[in-house]
């Protein structure tokens, strides 16, 4: 842990400072189960967009958008980070993120400690590890802040969903803020039990987020609804992960979410009209 905070600290320190581009939208690109690109045109950034298998019941990236992806062609030529929830097959194809790391080398990925030592295991080359963090948070461990160019980034540890059946499993919920000041908040699979949550409430509260992405269930079960309307200090929540097959109690809650790949949300800033 103490290498990961100096790391964090170097990336501070030395994070060149961010700028504004109010003429540029910022939007959500929806790419498939909880891979989402997030843009304000100037910096573009990926939540777990690569991965090998939807078990029949998610969301799978379109062939011709994971091509696209892949070799960088517009819209994704100018990405700037990856993002990993955690490494499940539905979020984390550890042979293709690899590849993508050698094939786009400006790029840089965080992800957790599990997921970087899986990618270890499978290849040689060093040279890309460069550009990595992994983050070894253990839950109710404080959460994590620091900058990287233009990002701000703050990150925690929350139970998946199902806790305390995949304790083990580290999912990690990553804020993240661009260089013209949008916040979005992408929670993984995390569990909706406000327990989790109401240790860290001054990290949620310290800044706002512009819009969060939660998987679906946050909106029908559990304390997820209380969770996005009073502990996340959000305005906005727009849904991933939803099934192929749509959720009934889902579609009739009102709730804004993803449901096909190609579907893009404009975000406001919080308080601009």
């Amino acid at each position: 842990m103490l290498r990961f905070l100096a790391f964090f600290s170097a990336l501070f320190l030395f994070a060149a400072p961010a700028s504004a581009h109010p003429e540029t939208p910022t939007q959500t690109t929806y790419l498939g189960n909880e891979g989402i690109m997030v843009s304000d045109g100037h910096t573009t950034i990926l939540f777990d967009p690569l991965y090998p298998n939807g078990f029949g019941t998610y969301q799978m990236v379109p062939e011709a958008m994971r091509n696209d992806l892949m070799a960088g062609a517009a819209p994704y030529d100018n990405v700037d980070a990856i993002f990993i929830s955690h490494m499940h097959p539905d979020h984390f194809s550890v042979d293709e993120v690899i590849t993508y790391l050698q094939a786009h080398e400006h790029v840089r990925l965080f992800a957790p400690s599990q997921a970087v030592d899986w990618m270890r295991e499978e290849t040689e080359d060093e040279a890309i590890f460069d550009r990595v963090i992994g983050v070894g948070l253990e839950r109710l461990d404080a959460p994590l802040s620091f900058k990287e160019g233009d990002l701000e980034i703050d990150v925690v540890r929350i139970p998946h969903a199902g806790w305390p059946g995949r304790a083990d499993v580290s999912n990690l919920v990553w804020r993240v803020t661009l260089s013209d000041g949008i916040t979005v908040m992408h929670l993984g699979d995390a569990d909706p039990r406000d327990e989790h949550y109401a240790p860290h409430d001054e990290h949620w509260m310290v800044t706002r987020t512009d819009t969060a992405y939660p998987p679906y269930w946050f909106f029908t079960m559990g304390d997820g609804p209380q969770i996005l309307s009073t502990r996340l200090n959000t305005l906005k929540a727009t849904g991933i992960h939803v099934p192929i097959e749509l959720p009934t109690d889902l579609f009739v809650s009102g709730a804004d979410f993803f449901h096909t790949p190609g579907e893009t949300r404009l975000i406001e800033k919080v308080g601009v009209e």
